[in-house]
């Protein structure tokens, strides 16, 4: 079964969305390793902070399969999907990586780009999974964050407590 990880955002009702967000995944994929949450400036646009972390999972779904869950449960939480591509969302899931494929698979290209493009993604990624492998890069996710130029993006670890519910 290939491990999964997953990356969410939401600077809108962010807490309330993550933690929806973590509730669903959790039905669909448990258990979940949930990475350490950060408070990050928005990439590309002005508007309120958001909160962002990495969810680790084994899966047997296909990737087809797991994008559909994706996208419903981004729905269920009000996403609206018209309007600039960088702007304030109620929740936003992306695929980083399925196991160790590289390239297009039903519609997602993995691994996903932004995991060494964006401090954000790849300092949450790097709690979760430090010593797994980039699938092309062939560098541990913390090889990548220490080497990392963290003056390019700002963020801060803060407190953010989910719990699976019983």
């Amino acid at each position: 079964m290939p491990r999964v990880y997953l990356s969410l955002g939401s600077n809108i009702e962010r807490e309330q969305h993550i933690s929806r967000a973590l509730d669903a995944l959790n039905n669909e994929f448990s258990p979940l390793s949930v990475s350490q949450a950060y408070d990050c400036e928005p990439v590309g646009f002005a508007g309120n902070n958001f909160l962002n972390l990495v969810v680790g999972f084994d899966c047997d779904c296909s990737i087809a399969e797991i994008a559909t869950i994706l996208r419903k449960i981004e729905d269920d939480n009000g996403r609206v999907r018209t309007g600039p591509k960088f702007s304030s969302r109620t929740l936003d899931i992306d695929i980083l990586t399925f196991g160790k494929v590289v390239g297009t698979v039903d519609s997602v290209t993995l691994p996903r780009g932004e995991i060494t493009e964006n401090a954000f993604v790849l300092l949450p990624l790097s709690n979760v999974a430090p010593d797994e492998l980039h699938p092309q890069l062939n560098k541990s996710y913390q090889q990548l964050w220490l080497h990392y130029d963290k003056q390019h993006q700002k963020l801060s670890a803060i407190e953010f407590n989910w719990q699976p519910k019983k």
